[in-house]
């Protein structure tokens, strides 16, 4: 055998070791993190953590287009007064491209907010605003658009919404932009309700990255930029789901995960929400099995009994009405509100 053959054949080998020692990592970093989830996921609940009465409620447009009436308010009306609901989102929107909300969006809304009051005057209605941006829809970055966003924000609050719920996505973490946006919005607000939509944590370091590359933008954001969000609204909903885990158990754990990290970024007075998949059509083959609102529940219990105290201001943020069924509604009432 000649060096160079020889050499080659080392090189080979090298080469093999490497994608070996590649493959075991890579297959290794999935099975610790799903067995973190499911330690997570053990143990039970303390028998105080459970809804303080701070839970919430994503509504679909149907509200403020002219689809729903007095009728359907008042039916609603019957559902939530036996719940811990204390906000809904009625989705007033999206913003426009360029930024615009023509008040024609929400042609129904002071009707709405007139029947709602009738029957829930002490469960608030904010105007769930978003857009897809970072992604040649809405630019955020662009000053005349982050403008016309503001003053759709005013004008919501002129229709007589309590408050203005963004939901822009997907927002990157560290964006100035949007920290620019909810700085500006908070005096049009003023003692409304100032909440956002969150992604998710990150839940692992190193994961935002290697996610970021696989789908083309950020699933996560960092601690330090949901800080920043948290210190310019009333009220953050993470939005706790889409997980892509496939039992379960991982997915209660990792709602565990997620409320432990955020309990110890979200200050006591301000309110934190874990969003509760009350929809079923997630798009992946087994996300419908793996994520309910009964494992959301049952894991936002157990972060707050690791926590080791009550929480008042922490609560469950269900999506969406529209596709909840009443067994959603029952996981609710049996594993949350009234466990």
């Amino acid at each position: 055998m000649t060096k160079f053959r020889l050499a080659e054949k080392i090189t080979v080998r090298r080469c093999l070791r490497v994608l070996a020692a590649v493959t075991a990592v890579l297959l290794a970093l999935p099975s610790m993190a799903a067995a973190f989830f499911w330690i997570q996921f053990a143990g039970t609940p303390a028998s105080w953590a459970r809804s303080t009465g701070h839970d919430a409620l994503w509504l679909g447009h149907a509200w403020v287009d002219g689809r729903r009436t007095e009728a359907d308010v008042k039916a609603l009306a019957v559902r939530l007064r036996g719940t811990g609901i204390r906000d809904v989102y009625v989705h007033a929107g999206p913003f426009d491209f360029d930024g615009g909300l023509p008040p024609a969006k929400y042609p129904n809304a002071r009707d709405l907010l007139r029947w709602w009051r009738a029957e829930l005057p002490d469960v608030r209605v904010s105007a769930w605003l978003g857009q897809k941006v970072n992604g040649g829809r809405l630019d955020l970055g662009d000053p005349a658009a982050r403008q016309r966003v503001l003053d759709g924000a005013r004008d919501v609050m002129a229709a007589g919404f309590d408050g203005v719920h963004y939901n822009f996505e997907p927002v990157t973490s560290g964006d100035a932009d949007f920290l620019d946006l909810l700085d500006r919005t908070r005096p049009l607000v003023g003692d409304g309700l100032l909440s956002t939509s969150t992604p998710q944590i990150e839940p692992l370091p190193g994961l935002r990255p290697v996610s970021r590359a696989v789908i083309g933008h950020d699933k996560y954001w960092l601690r330090d930029y949901f800080g920043e969000v948290v210190a310019r609204t009333d009220q953050v909903a993470i939005m706790t789901y889409d997980s892509y885990l496939p039992l379960g158990s991982l997915y209660g754990g990792y709602v565990v995960q997620q409320g432990e990290i955020a309990l110890e970024l979200v200050p006591e007075g301000k309110t934190l929400l874990l969003g509760a998949p009350a929809y079923h059509d997630h798009g992946f083959p087994w996300g419908d099995a793996a994520e309910s609102v009964a494992a959301a529940a049952e894991g936002a219990r157990l972060a707050l009994t690791h926590r080791g105290r009550p929480r008042e201001r922490f609560g469950l943020a269900l999506y969406v009405d529209f596709a909840a069924t009443d067994e959603d509604w029952a996981e609710y009432a049996g594993s949350w509100y009234r466990p």
